[in-house]
């Protein structure tokens, strides 16, 4: 119950300190300058979510297996929608190919590759992110 009284005594003197501040300097919405805040607020807004998008692409970021089970090991794109995957789901590797309408699988390997360095794309976001620093700061 304090809390309550609490949060809505500092709303109250954030809107009535708003209201003081918005009758002493009226808004023009149709002037130059606030039109270019806005556009310039609108784009940079925009930019960003581009920005944020293709990073996630770039860094693979959306595929990750929440329990650990199937990781990628290495994928090939062999056109623009077309991707050959190899998937290790416990101590078996499978390659499959992957188009928009199809998943196939292609080979089962009978002996798992060791890859050098190999880069496991599943993962948590921090420890990628650590990653991606730690590389940052080492060059």
């Amino acid at each position: 119950m304090r809390w309550l009284l609490l949060t809505i005594g500092l709303f109250s003197g954030v809107l009535r300190a708003q209201t003081e501040n918005l009758a002493a300097a009226p808004l023009e919405p149709i002037s130059s300058p606030y039109l270019l805040k806005l556009t310039a607020g609108l784009i940079l807004i925009v930019a960003l979510i581009l920005l944020l998008a293709w990073l996630v692409k770039k860094f693979n970021l959306n595929q990750q297996s929440h329990s650990g089970l199937i990781k990628i090991i290495a994928a090939l794109s062999i056109g623009t929608r077309d991707r050959i995957v190899l998937l290790q789901i416990g101590d078996e590797q499978i390659l499959v190919g992957l188009t928009p309408g199809r998943i196939e699988k292609l080979h089962t390997l009978a002996q798992p590759l060791e890859a050098p360095g190999e880069q496991v794309v599943a993962g948590s976001f921090a420890s990628k992110i650590n990653r991606l620093m730690g590389d940052r700061e080492s060059s």
